[in-house]
């Protein structure tokens, strides 16, 4: 039976069966990606891409006995070119879970890197995102919204405590056909409401200019309106937390030394832990390749179970482990 924080050598879809029912809260993975390297065989080798996505469903149904009411399930994919036609594999995986198994897609979460592998393409642009999808199995899942991207919260200034705050929004006024005396007006206005946010009394702001942005619409149009009718502009206060977005900046991770052809960053794997998982969670990689799943959940206090079909991966990884400080938690395991 396979054990907490450990990394069994074996086909996933044989090994998941031997967890208990209900005993895992999150399973987070990046698969074999179609067709795109050579993992040693097994799943990414599949004639077709229809097969190809066949085998993963079939990894996703092992996984829902084993998956805890409240947890979750994240697949990260890549996508491909055949034929110089894109294959939007990832979106036919999403739409085929959702149409076979018991699954309800939360969000697709767009990780945006910052340094993709460069190319000199000359007929299309370097592809520099993958989407990470959220399924869950019941209304009642776990979420802190508070917890995911808090540490960009707190090492970048608010909405722009930098010189440029507002900067736009100045350019814009000049551009604008509003009155002598309006630009004045917005100008003063917007030297406020920059000062709010730099005094931390309001979160942001946002600024809208007659005949620069749409008009305003909807339940908050009366009062607005009558503000860019009178005055040729009108200054929206954002308060509160920072709009969470289904977007994570983040470099492609490497590591001197290792032999795993794809990485994901461990810092990525940690956003998905805070936002999904309590401490002592238990966390499953079914496709634990490098060992970044359970490197974040080592510094993160979540218990690992990870599975690899390569055992020169699973060497590998156990080696990365140990090197890694243990957080101190209390085990949930079930």
């Amino acid at each position: 039976m396979p054990m907490l924080n450990q990394i069994m050598c074996g086909d996933c879809t044989d090994l998941i069966r031997d967890l208990p029912s209900a005993s895992v809260n999150l399973v987070i993975t990046s698969p074999p990606y179609y067709h795109q390297r050579d993992y040693g065989g097994g799943i990414g080798s599949e004639s077709t891409i229809e097969a190809y996505i066949a085998t993963l469903i079939d990894v996703m149904r092992e996984c829902l006995p084993v998956l805890h009411p409240t947890g979750s399930i994240v697949f990260n994919l890549g996508d491909k070119y055949e034929d110089s036609s894109l294959l939007l594999v990832p979106y036919r995986f999403a739409i085929e879970a959702t149409k076979q198994l018991p699954l309800t897609l939360v969000n697709a979460i767009t990780w945006v890197k910052r340094n993709p592998t460069p190319r000199q393409f000359k007929r299309r642009l370097v592809s520099s995102t993958e989407p990470f999808f959220h399924f869950v199995k019941s209304d009642e899942y776990y979420y802190d919204i508070d917890a995911f991207l808090r540490a960009d919260e707190d090492e970048k200034p608010s909405n722009g405590g930098g010189v440029n705050l507002g900067r736009t929004y100045y350019d814009l006024i000049e551009q604008s056909s509003l009155s002598t005396a309006q630009k004045d007006h917005a100008r003063a206005a917007l030297d406020e409401v920059i000062q709010e946010v730099r005094d931390g009394r309001i979160a942001g702001f946002r600024m809208k200019i007659r005949g620069i942005h749409s008009e305003p619409f909807g339940g908050q149009a009366g009062g607005r309106q009558i503000q860019m009718t009178k005055n040729g502009f009108t200054v929206i206060r954002l308060h509160g937390n920072p709009m969470k977005r289904d977007v994570i900046e983040m470099a492609v991770e490497s590591l001197k030394g290792r032999n795993h052809p794809a990485m994901y960053p461990v810092e990525l794997v940690k956003e998905f832990l805070y936002l999904l998982t309590r401490k002592g969670d238990t966390v499953l990689d079914p496709f634990m390749g490098s060992g970044s799943t359970a490197v974040a959940c080592k510094l993160t206090g979540r218990n690992y179970i990870g599975f690899d079909l390569n055992p020169d991966y699973c060497r590998a990884a156990e080696e990365r482990l140990a090197n890694v400080p243990q957080l101190k938690f209390s085990s949930l395991w079930h």
